[in-house]
């Protein structure tokens, strides 16, 4: 049987856990969460789209990154079902607040689409269409992923085989809060990490050095890192002030004797022009999977 690494081998160690249940609308933060292939449980389960189907994003709709979305403490508990009297809660300056049943509805939606990908969906009803028409001024509707007869595949060049719900590349994302502070040490106004919407945040390492991680354990979990991750630009919302601060992440590989003067570089740029370095997508080994329960809580890397 192969051994495990130690505490004292461990590089780091997992600070936080982040769901967004909805895409493009705001994360929780979590002590603990089941580990899916598709993701963590619940995570990117939700859309809301327009009359045509189309997804929405908050970088055409940054309104969204106000709604606030709750969920039961106990649906993050492993085994934990649902029942009728179950709901995701949503909430939005301006709006009463929404509750969805988390018993997945029977309507489908057919002809949804995020970027490439096309298929049915879930239809959360007219309630939750009304709620979303009137907050964002325009028709929508709120969609799960339909998992009984759909899948997405991730891009088969970087992980063949592995499927996402309605995540933009792959099942989870990971940053270390090292490559946080090394940015906002540069930056006249600090930024959150919710600027990069991470499912996984690490502390004790290097400043990016997770950015050449291959293969990361965590607890009893091998995670595979695939892929660097690009952010779009999106503008961020505040409810004193709306204000355009725009952030992506440049798709490039960096060591640790360069990244002093990259981000420096990225730093005395303009915001409209600034570029943020990022992290990868990461994939669950399908073997570790298949030979434990799919649970991860807090631990150490």
């Amino acid at each position: 049987m192969e051994q495990l690494p130690s505490e004292s081998d461990a590089i780091a160690k997992v600070s936080s856990i982040f769901i967004y249940p909805i895409k493009s609308c705001r994360g929780i933060s979590v002590s603990q969460a089941s580990v899916t292939p598709t993701g963590f449980r619940w995570d990117r389960q939700w859309l809301v789209v327009n009359y045509k189907g189309r997804a929405y994003t908050q970088r055409v709709e940054p309104k969204l990154s106000l709604v606030q979305v709750e969920l039961p403490d106990e649906a993050f508990i492993e085994g934990w079902e649902p029942s009728k009297s179950s709901y995701l809660v949503l909430k939005a300056p301006g709006m009463d607040a929404l509750k969805v049943s988390l018993i997945a509805p029977r309507e489908v939606s057919n002809g949804v689409s995020v970027w490439e990908w096309s298929g049915s969906a879930l239809d959360e009803g007219a309630d939750a269409s009304k709620w979303f028409s009137d907050y964002l001024g325009k028709p929508s509707r709120l969609v799960r992923f339909n998992t009984a007869s759909e899948t997405r595949p991730v891009e088969p060049e970087y992980a063949p085989g592995h499927k996402i719900m309605f995540s933009d590349m792959y099942p989870y994302m990971l940053l270390s809060q090292g490559s946080m502070d090394a940015l906002n040490n540069v930056l006249k106004e600090p930024i959150p990490v919710n600027r990069f919407r991470p499912n996984i945040l690490v502390e004790g390492c290097e400043p990016f050095s997770e950015d050449l991680w291959t293969e990361i354990r965590i607890d009893k979990l091998t995670f595979l890192g695939v892929k660097l991750c690009s952010r779009c630009k999106v503008k961020s919302f505040t409810l004193s002030a709306i204000f355009a601060y725009v952030v992506t992440v440049k798709q490039i590989f960096i060591g640790t004797s360069i990244y002093q003067q990259s981000i420096k570089r990225l730093a005395s740029q303009e915001l409209s022009q600034m570029k943020l370095l990022g992290k990868s997508g990461l994939i669950v080994s399908c073997v570790q999977l298949k030979n434990r329960k799919e649970r991860s809580t807090l631990g150490r890397i």
